[in-house]
């Protein structure tokens, strides 16, 4: 199966040729060259109708899935756009999408670490272990021991508050 390129297997070369570099068009331009910059620099303006907007064409790009979470930031844009500006719109959409993808982030840690912890009921989940504070001779409680007391209080993992 052969695979379509972008150029249909044209070479691709830029149309700007050896006149978009200044150091070309200082060595020296003939009369001809002079008439086709011109006209290729006329041709780089854009009308006032100019990006055009066609919604059908980006129906077309992008899935239905994309489309579908798109919408909330998508209205919000074209609420804005009046107020704001285009460029402007835009950027409040873009952050907008960015910060909420981060507290969303941010919230399904903090929701995993707290009901899914590691006690003596699961496998999985997060253990945390917590160090004892350093302690170095000269200190008031210098030989410092382990709060735990008794054998069974290694690796309890929780059980003794257990309610059953």
């Amino acid at each position: 199966m052969v695979e379509a390129s972008e150029t249909s297997g044209v070479k691709p070369f830029p149309i700007g040729g050896r006149m978009v570099r200044e150091r070309e068009r200082c060595i020296g331009m003939t009369d001809e060259e002079r008439a086709w910059r011109k006209k290729y620099l006329k041709d780089q303006i854009l009308s006032e109708h100019e990006p055009r907007y066609v919604p059908e064409y980006w129906k077309e790009r992008t899935n239905v899935i994309r489309r579908i979470y798109k919408t909330p930031l998508d209205m919000m844009h074209k609420a804005l756009t009046p107020i704001l500006g285009h460029s402007r719109a835009y950027t409040v959409r873009f952050f907008t999408g960015k910060f909420a993808m981060i507290f969303a982030g941010i919230y399904a840690g903090w929701y995993y670490l707290k009901y899914n912890s590691n006690d003596w009921t699961r496998k999985g989940g997060w253990r945390v272990h917590e160090s004892r504070t350093i302690s170095l001779p000269g200190d008031s409680d210098f030989p410092r021991l382990s709060q735990r007391t008794k054998p069974s209080d290694y690796a309890n993992r929780g059980f003794d508050n257990s309610p059953i």
